[in-house]
């Protein structure tokens, strides 16, 4: 038994320290590549230049500098927050509601924030000259949170919080009901379809340090309250009249996670779009690689979530230069055919 649990341990720290590795590749590699700046070898040089106690000759001038710190950093930093939220918030839903086919967007939070961002650009058009700050990541914010709200209002007075079924077709009614109303604002306000799909498809182009700002607070604590429930998503796994008997609190449990997951989700798609398949496929890679349990699962798909994105991020940001391909399709690209080829094995499974 001991030798069993010293085995499960060693390779729990094994797989963590691969991910502290990757995420740290990942980020330098996002950093070092760019269609303008110094040459990639220099910048681990400039970073290593810009540290305490540290002075080296990186042979990166002011101007280099500030395109690493200013437009690169802020763009890997903030894909990496939303890829972790994204993939995070997928396992938990697919814990909560005991389907590996789900993924954040599943109660209306991507519907919803599309619709509030339709709204915003429809009716005022480019605010970027009139508002001190962009009012369209604060808007889609809250429209990601009510749909969710009322999602969970509608399954709840069917009776869906005592189990996941009610819950799944309420939020594919109100993601209907939302996508109907952002296609008719569309079609009265077909002025603002380009800018509204580009805003869809999801963009890190205009990644700052006030996005990163904005959405790391929520991220953090979404991450957090998500890292200590994962013993529960284990014993959801089980059933939920198991789980009652090992004392489980389950509609709270449930409550607490679906809340603190679209949270997180409803922040980072605000600012980055909408940003598909990452949570779905992430965790599923996750779980085939270093198993089930969500003791392991939740933090190793906010390590590999923030990989995942960052780097299909460079070549959204390469191929078609000096133009930019939209985060959301490079992920689509790569998340579609790993959904057809997840369907067929569960298919020959099954």
């Amino acid at each position: 038994m001991n030798v069993g649990q010293h085995g499960g341990r060693g390779r729990s720290v094994w797989w963590y320290l691969t991910a502290a590795a990757a995420v740290v590749f990942a980020v330098l590699l996002g950093i070092m590549i760019g269609p303008a700046g110094p040459p990639w070898w220099r910048v681990p040089l400039a970073l290593l230049d810009h540290l305490p106690l540290i002075s080296i000759d990186s042979g990166v001038n002011e101007r280099e500098w500030s395109i690493i710190w200013n437009i690169r950093m802020p763009r890997v930093v903030l894909a990496g927050l939303v890829g972790a939220m994204l993939s995070v918030g997928g396992a938990s839903y697919q814990g909560v509601f005991r389907n590996p086919l789900v993924d954040p967007y599943l109660l209306g939070a991507a519907a919803g924030a599309g619709l509030g961002a339709t709204l915003m650009i429809a009716i005022w058009g480019d605010v970027g000259d009139t508002w001190l700050v962009d009012p369209v990541p604060a808007v889609a914010f809250v429209f990601a949170l009510g749909a969710v709200a009322l999602t969970y209002l509608v399954g709840a007075s069917f009776g869906g919080l005592r189990g996941t079924a009610t819950l799944v077709l309420a939020g594919v009614a109100m993601v209907s009901l939302l996508t109907a109303i952002q296609t008719f604002v569309l079609q009265r306000n077909s002025e603002v379809v380009r800018e509204v799909y580009n805003w869809i498809l999801g963009r890190l182009s205009t990644a700052s340090w006030t996005d990163v700002r904005l959405v790391l607070p929520y991220v953090t604590l979404s991450c957090l309250v998500l890292l200590f429930h994962r013993r529960h998503l284990d014993l959801l796994r089980v059933g939920d009249d198991e789980a009652v008997t090992l004392g489980l609190p389950v509609t709270r449990v449930r409550l607490v996670v679906v809340v603190a997951a679209t949270l997180g989700t409803a922040a980072v798609v605000a600012v980055s779009g909408l940003i598909g398949f990452v949570g779905l496929v992430v965790p599923h890679v996750v779980r085939l690689l270093a198993g089930a349990s969500y003791r392991r699962l939740v933090p190793l798909t906010i390590a590999f979530g923030a990989v995942f994105l960052i780097l299909a991020d460079i070549p959204g940001r390469t191929l078609t230069a000096p133009a930019e391909l939209p985060i959301g399709v490079v992920t689509a690209f790569v998340g579609a055919p790993f959904f057809i080829v997840l369907l067929r094995t569960r298919e020959v499974a099954r």
